[in-house]
């Protein structure tokens, strides 16, 4: 069944996902980063590419030629086929339609309250269908 992680709190979640992606790559972890829309999958693209001086995060969007040799897919068209389905970054509001596909979740919600409500009604949606939860809270230790 799939591990559902809850990270909240999250200032950036453009920068918080970035951070997994490549904590994901570093473990040979393969991971799709779910965005709310165009604009959102955009900044996420830049934003993998401009990470650090030193790192490289490898990405495409779904449906790319290279998707499938890519260990980082970025995309906010749940449509498009998805080549591998180890771990799902939902920075969206909603519940993924292919969340059940994927070995591990996280969702990331960040400090607005709109988004934090959204959250916890995904939580509850989850909990009530017996998925494995986790929740971590940042800036607490």
């Amino acid at each position: 069944m799939t591990r559902i992680d809850f990270h909240t709190n999250i200032p950036d979640k453009l920068a918080y996902a970035c951070r997994l992606a490549r904590k994901a790559y570093a473990s040979k972890a393969r991971v799709v980063v779910l965005a709310e829309d165009a604009a959102q999958a955009e900044a996420l693209n830049t934003a993998l590419w401009t990470l650090a001086d030193t790192d490289f995060v490898p990405h495409v969007p779904a449906g790319d030629p290279l998707a499938d040799q890519t260990p980082v897919i970025v995309t906010f068209d749940e449509a498009l086929p998805l080549p591998h389905h180890e771990m799902l970054v939902n920075l969206t509001r909603r519940t993924p339609a292919l969340l059940s596909q994927f070995a591990r979740v996280f969702e990331i919600i960040s400090v607005d309250e709109e988004d934090a409500a959204a959250g916890r009604q995904r939580y509850v949606a989850y909990k009530k269908q017996n998925y494995p939860l986790t929740h971590f809270v940042a800036g607490q230790s």
